[in-house]
């Protein structure tokens, strides 16, 4: 079962973010009540490709060949820095509780964003705020199992290889060379600052209270982090790359989306020196 206060925490957390405040303060002259300008095509492309490019990542972040009793043997807490070394002081009988904690949370959290359809007007514009959150789910495991920050060029061994508690058989696997970083704290913090950003963006009457909702949106991920050190999976580095990279990704996929796509044009001209490609944003553009 979770602990009360590790339920309590959450309901905490849906509360927060899905009760709608009224403000006194007037909304922008140019405020869209439709932010997002979203290309099904394109959009749908994204998600899957994606959705292929992770199929294919999740093997290959698998195939590395088991971990020798030699490199176990070999391995030195010397050069682990002082905050990481956090994870090399926990009690290894307790792997299996937090890994069920960290499933749980990992359910409960990629489920938030479904909270905004409580706001009437994000509730209308559904299947674009859909598509948007199905781009930031792809994005999110992609840059895990592809950059050069992930498991495909990192072979950093999580914080359970270092236990002498513990047998070889529980050290060996392959997985194990996988602690570098995490990408399931990544994919919760995508998540929740998506939903933070998204209703920031249909509400921008709150003004700087939204930092509030970003502050709010660091607990899940942070609350699967400890969960993921004691579970012996990741050092502390770890954890905070993921919620930086997830962070950014929850951001940045909505913003790009507030980019209307008939204010950029694309085209051909030539010139004395030669042919070329032109691209051009037109801010001002008016239907």
């Amino acid at each position: 079962m979770i602990p009360y206060r590790f339920a309590r925490t959450l309901l905490a957390i849906l509360c927060i973010c899905s009760v709608e405040k009224v403000y006194s303060q007037s909304v922008p002259d140019d405020f869209s009540p439709h932010p997002y300008f979203v290309n099904y095509w394109i959009s749908g492309s994204i998600v899957g490709v994606g959705a292929v490019a992770n199929v294919l990542g999740i093997p290959q972040s698998k195939s590395k060949k088991e971990i020798s009793l030699d490199e176990i043997q070999s391995l030195n807490t010397s050069g682990i820095n002082s905050i990481d070394r956090w994870a090399l002081r926990q009690d290894p009988s307790n792997i299996t509780p937090f890994e069920n904690y960290s499933d749980y949370t990992i359910a409960v959290s990629v489920m938030l964003p479904g909270f905004l359809l409580f706001d009437k007007q994000i509730k209308r514009d559904w299947l674009d705020v859909l598509l948007m959150y199905a781009e930031t789910m792809s994005l999110a495991p992609n840059i895990y199992e592809w950059s050069p920050l992930g498991p495909a060029f990192q072979n950093k061994f999580r914080p359970v290889t270092y236990y002498t508690q513990l047998s070889y058989d529980q050290k060996k696997s392959e997985d194990n060379r996988n602690s570098f970083y995490s990408g399931h704290v990544a994919t919760v913090a995508a998540s929740t600052f998506f939903m933070v950003k998204v209703y920031s963006d249909y509400n921008p009457e709150i003004g700087n209270d939204k930092y509030f909702l970003y502050s709010a949106a660091l607990v899940p991920p942070a609350i699967l982090g400890y969960f993921r050190v004691k579970g012996l999976k990741h050092f502390p580095s770890d954890v905070l790359v993921g919620v930086g990279v997830g962070a950014l990704v929850g951001i940045i996929v909505p913003e790009l989306h507030r980019l209307d796509d008939r204010k950029i044009s694309f085209g051909l001209f030539s010139a004395p020196e030669g042919t070329r490609f032109a691209l051009t944003w037109h801010p001002d553009f008016r239907d």
